[in-house]
């Protein structure tokens, strides 16, 4: 769910130009741009690969699949805190297909820890495990339950018919048309009255706000149940599941590693006491290894997850505290961090895997090799 400070304030002045939209775009456009690309390498790098056709590998390319459209998503995640004059049906599909494809991510992610929990915790059984054998049925369900849940509000559960929340800034604003691009408000009632300042946030774009057009923002399409039940019944237990079943691998590495200890010692024997270096060096550098890997793992879940898990909190209190003031910068910040650092997850769970990487390096190897041997004769390289 991408949260939001506010519906109103946390955004100032959403015409194309200000200080909010430049801070977007110089975010999000390159952090998607290297997400799509990552992922678009590995895809092809698992598809290209006959050897690697098999049932945890399409579970990671469906986690890679959905990553691909969470990173196409993100441009317009920060825009989810603007009201915008838009049409109900076109405020539903900017707000639901973002949500399904998080969604459908997170899912996936849980999946592609799980499994390779399982790999760990039972390695010689783990080809027997029941996601391996009715793949299809496991992907299947990992993208149908994302796409009704994210299409509840669009069968009924939303606020639209809520006083409170079809209402707003958008309603009643018509571009000025002056040199200066300023937005004015119509008077509202008989007997006139002046004019007076739009709400700042208010993102009006193309001509103003059309016929039958009136404020979108999250609050009109998510009502506070479908968000809770969101955060606290499906984001909340699937990134403490990652968790924990992240503690659970480092814990069984820790054992194996103190059995690999005593096995030393057991063949070393005596000669452990006496000045074996070259035993102690191997155990040296042994416990190295096993450090880097716990450093390794808890700093890319501190960057990627914490981020996100903060996000959240924010918004939710700022869900509690309908009238609060949010600062536009924070929540443009927060909500990229947030959404981007999940995005990366898949990408480091990739790229530290050498079956995924062969290919690319050998991909990207070719276009070097043919140059570099190609003939070169005199002529051809006379200034």
């Amino acid at each position: 769910m991408e949260l939001n400070a506010s519906d109103t304030g946390e955004m100032g002045g959403g015409h194309p130009g200000s200080v909010e939209v430049q801070l977007i775009y110089s975010i999000t456009v390159p952090l998607s741009s290297a997400i799509i690309l990552a992922n678009l390498l590995i895809i092809l790098a698992i598809g290209c690969t006959r050897r690697l056709h098999t049932a945890p590998n399409y579970f990671f390319l469906s986690l890679l699949a959905a990553d691909l459209g969470t990173g196409v998503a993100l441009p317009f995640v920060p825009w989810m805190g603007l009201s915008r004059p838009l049409g109900f049906g076109t405020c539903l599909l900017v707000h639901v297909l973002p949500n399904f494809l998080f969604l459908a991510f997170l899912l996936n992610l849980v999946l592609v820890h799980y499994e390779r929990y399982r790999r760990i915790v039972s390695p010689l059984r783990h080809r027997g495990l029941w996601v391996h054998r009715r793949y299809p049925l496991v992907l299947l369900a990992l993208w149908l339950p994302p796409l009704l849940f994210a299409l509840l509000p669009a069968f009924g559960w939303n606020n639209r018919r809520a006083g409170h929340a079809w209402t707003g800034c958008c309603r009643s604003l018509e571009y000025s048309g002056d040199a200066t691009d300023v937005w004015a408000e119509r008077s509202g009632g008989g007997g006139g009255g002046g004019d007076v300042g739009a709400d700042p946030n208010c993102s009006l774009g193309g001509g103003g706000a059309m016929h039958g057009e009136r404020c979108c923002t999250y609050r009109h399409v998510f009502p506070n149940a479908y968000i809770y039940l969101e955060v606290y019944g499906i984001l909340a237990p699937a990134i403490l599941s990652i968790a924990a079943m992240t503690g659970r691998v480092l814990w069984i590495t820790h054992g194996q590693l103190r059995d690999i200890r005593r096995l030393q010692r057991s063949v070393t024997g005596p000669r452990s006491r006496g000045g074996d270096n070259g035993g102690r060096r191997r155990r040296a550098g042994v416990d190295l290894r096993y450090a880097r890997c716990v450093a390794a793992v808890s700093l890319t879940f501190l960057a990627c997850w914490v981020p996100y898990i903060i996000y959240t909190h924010v918004g939710m209190a700022f869900l509690l505290r309908p009238g609060a003031q949010g600062n536009p910068t924070a929540h443009i910040v927060l909500s990229c961090a947030g959404i981007g650092g999940m995005t990366v997850v898949p990408l480091v769970l990739g790229l530290a895997n050498r079956e995924y990487t062969d290919p690319i390096r050998k991909f990207l190897r070719r276009p070097h090799s043919r140059w570099r041997q190609r003939p070169w004769d005199a002529d051809s390289i006379a200034l």
